[in-house]
């Protein structure tokens, strides 16, 4: 397996995400987790936009529908929660969509759901790295 890009900042987001989840633990809906986390980007001083609008294009023509992902943190890295049961492929092309349209390379899908652990996994849309569509 080829190492994980951006390694530091990666790591500091998914210890971020342990943080929340050692603190509420599973059960509460995504937007709880969601504030949880941008506090504890900020208290940690991690770069993290909160709900940013992404924007789309068709045909050199910019469109007025956005996708908006629950975080751009280091200003390359998309990082998208759940609190579901189980990841779905549709999570996973929703979070592939997203580095399509930023041109990120690597986004990472946190989930809290109701399991007893946090469960993450980090997508690369470079084809040569993808083999990076592992779980933490």
């Amino acid at each position: 397996m080829t190492e994980l890009i951006y390694k530091k900042e990666s790591y500091a987001i998914i210890g971020a995400c342990f943080e929340v989840y050692n603190d509420k633990g599973c059960g509460f809906l995504e937007p709880v987790y969601q504030e949880c986390l941008a506090i504890e980007f900020k208290y940690q001083g991690l770069p993290a936009i909160a709900k940013p609008s992404l924007t789309l294009s068709y045909r050199g023509r910019i469109l007025a529908q956005t996708y908006q992902a629950d975080f751009v943190c280091f200003e390359k890295i998309i990082v998208e929660l759940k609190a579901v049961s189980a990841f779905t492929d549709e999570h996973r092309a929703q979070l592939l969509n997203y580095l399509h349209a930023t041109g990120f390379e690597l986004g990472l899908l946190i989930n809290f759901g109701p399991l007893p652990e946090a469960r993450i996994r980090a997508h690369c849309k470079n084809p040569v790295l993808k083999d990076q569509d592992r779980l933490f």
